[in-house]
């Protein structure tokens, strides 16, 4: 289950940023995932409510994981097309002469945090 050191890694990262930017609380971070990334979204979810347990910043936050479709290019035709329906061969000419333009990141897209209130004057 790899999904676990994603998500610590994840955290970790959020983590960093609450702090130097003086975050008082995230409560939401969206996620993108590929499709073909290898990570299973229900698994996922599992470790991050586990972990964010464990967390400074994180304790409520709100986990929205949007899956990124995969599309493979083909070079021979110059199309695309989705990969996970069709795979590395392309079915417009049946070629095998292609390669992943998109559907294997895990990105961090926004994350939605409370300030720390500054003091009055």
């Amino acid at each position: 289950m790899h999904e676990l050191g994603i998500v610590v890694h994840t955290i970790d990262a959020v983590e960093e940023v609450a702090k130097k930017n003086a975050v008082k609380e995230v409560t939401k971070i969206t996620l993108e995932v590929g499709e073909v990334s290898g990570v299973v979204p229900e698994y996922f979810r599992d470790c991050f409510e586990w972990a964010k347990k464990k967390t400074e910043h994180l304790q409520n936050c709100v986990l929205d994981l949007v899956v990124l479709e995969a599309i493979t290019y083909c070079r021979d035709c110059d199309s695309t097309y989705p990969t996970v329906k069709y795979g590395r061969e392309c079915p417009h000419c049946h070629s095998g002469n292609t390669y992943l333009v998109t559907g294997q990141e895990i990105n961090i897209r926004d994350i939605e945090v409370k300030q720390e209130e500054s003091p009055s004057e």
